[in-house]
């Protein structure tokens, strides 16, 4: 693994190494692979196994994870799978689970050599290790409001989050409204918005094949790729496919509503998860790209929507619905409060071809917001924490007498 001159190694704490749904955890351990060594813990998801068919195999996927032991990322780090059972509601599995936890991480530790290692946590149930594995620091990544998550216990994750924020020497949030609420209960927090690999995106501006599952249709693509859940507004969308019959609705990324809850319509395709590689393929043949969040669910309102970003690198137009990290992009993309509004902004989207100056302009917009400079950043204030507590320990170890 390479390592970077004056930087410390990292255990980084994240979701699933191998999901389609590529997200900060996996840009930003990847960057930071990249200048120190670092070994990346897949952790169970905070939603507890319902009694799903899906769920039963992730379940039995996870547990031969953990027996097999450390893989190849393929990105040059090995990942490893900590086991814990993923019933955080239940007080006597919550301590069994920091029992386990804390046992294997040492084992990690002491495995891989890792001095006085950077503990890097992008989920908040692994809180009960600072300060117990012989760590230096201890970072939380938080990316959501995580208790705003359908299906979670709200009150077990609420309090793992404030105790992760709480006990960190380092807190980083992605966005604004994050930030004022994790500053109150920890002054060490900084933002770190989300970035976007800009050159992987970009590819959909290139001439190409449209994969098959689309090729055949006709007429304007209005597309999103993403999560299918409960913080989107599916309902609106079927509105605006009822209102425009002669468009067609792709919908890409794995389906965490109930299929009932959908709506149906003939133009209106939810292609299920499609991987990561194969995204700018589809962006294409969108004449627009779409976030169409809830304005009335927590979750939304604190979410820094990675499709932003990655929309805007493919030059389509966007329109979306103005929650506050949206309304940072009001110069490039249009935003609406109303499904009305909504309908009319995309109205105008596909009125208007696709210019190459204007695919140009949004491709700018975000071209300075790459994973290397987010993780840049991110290492680059580790690094004076990690020297600050290397140095204030030292002068324990060996004070000075006048």
């Amino acid at each position: 693994m390479p390592t970077a001159q004056g930087s410390p190694p990292i255990l980084y704490f994240g979701n699933d190494w191998s999901a389609d749904n590529r997200t900060s955890s996996h840009h930003i351990a990847t960057q930071l692979a990249s200048r120190c060594r670092l070994v990346y813990v897949e952790c169970p998801g905070l939603r507890a196994p319902g009694g799903s068919k899906r769920d039963a195999g992730k379940l039995v996927r996870k547990l031969g994870a953990c027996f097999r032991g450390a893989r190849d990322s393929g990105a040059g780090f090995p990942v490893v799978t900590l086991f814990q059972l993923p019933f955080h509601r239940y007080r006597s599995v919550r301590a069994l689970n920091q029992f386990l936890a804390q046992r294997a991480v040492r084992a990690l530790v002491q495995r891989y050599g890792f001095r006085k290692p950077v503990i890097h946590m992008a989920v908040p149930h692994l809180s009960h290790l600072i300060g117990r594995v012989g760590e230096q620091m201890a970072v939380y990544y938080c990316v959501d409001d995580y208790s705003a998550i359908p299906g979670v216990n709200v009150d077990a994750v609420r309090a793992m989050d404030e105790e992760a924020t709480r006990k960190s020497d380092l807190v980083f949030v992605v966005s604004e409204t994050l930030l004022q609420a994790k500053q109150a209960a920890n002054p060490n927090t900084q933002l770190s918005p989300h970035g976007v690999d800009v050159t992987h995106f970009a590819a959909a501006r290139k001439p190409g094949p449209v994969p098959a599952d689309i090729a055949s249709l006709n007429g304007p693509v209005i597309g999103y790729f993403g999560l299918v859940e409960q913080w989107m507004d599916w309902e609106m969308v079927g509105w605006l496919a009822v209102q425009r019959p002669q468009w067609q609705f792709v919908m890409l990324g794995r389906v965490g509503v109930p299929q009932d809850r959908l709506p149906v319509r003939p133009n209106l395709h939810f292609l299920g998860k499609k991987p990561y590689a194969e995204l700018p393929a589809y962006g294409r043949r969108f004449s627009a790209a779409i976030i169409p969040s809830r304005l009335d669910h927590r979750f939304a309102q604190h979410a820094s929507p990675l499709k932003m970003r990655e929309y805007l690198a493919m030059g389509v137009p966007v329109v979306a619905m103005a929650t506050p990290e949206n309304c940072k992009f009001a110069d490039i993309a249009a935003l609406a409060k109303t499904r009305e509004q909504f309908l009319a902004s995309l109205d105008r989207a596909v009125e208007r071809s696709i210019t190459p100056d204007e695919a140009e302009r949004r491709m700018a917009r975000v071209a300075d917001q790459t994973w290397e400079s987010r993780a840049n950043a991110v290492l680059t204030a580790v690094r004076d924490v990690y020297s600050a507590k290397e140095l204030a320990r030292k002068h324990q170890c060996h004070p000075s007498f006048t």
